[in-house]
């Protein structure tokens, strides 16, 4: 991919020292490590966008479900898994 933009940016002097400093350590350009870091970001973004919309959806099906008489209460699943663990307990 072309490099075509440039960014400049602010930042403290003891950082950018800082930085410049392990990226010479592991024998990168800090502008490389830089781009790596921002496509990190982006992606890391991106995951947490379709995430979000991926729960909203879960729990509108679920509100759906419910609406329609689908769904079980809370105190329903309660019973039933306090059921399941007695006979667990017991062996069975």
């Amino acid at each position: 991919m072309p490099k075509e933009a440039v960014f400049t940016m602010k930042l403290e002097s003891e950082l950018r020292d800082d930085f410049l400093a392990e990226a010479e350590a592991v024998h990168r350009p800090a502008s490389q490590v830089v781009r790596e870091l921002m496509r990190e970001f982006v992606q890391r973004q991106r995951e947490s966008r379709d995430y979000d919309a991926f729960v909203r959806a879960k729990v509108e099906a679920a509100r759906s479900s419910m609406r329609a008489g689908e769904g079980r209460t809370n105190e329903e699943v309660e019973a039933e898994f306090a059921a399941r663990r007695a006979a667990v307990s017991r062996g069975a």
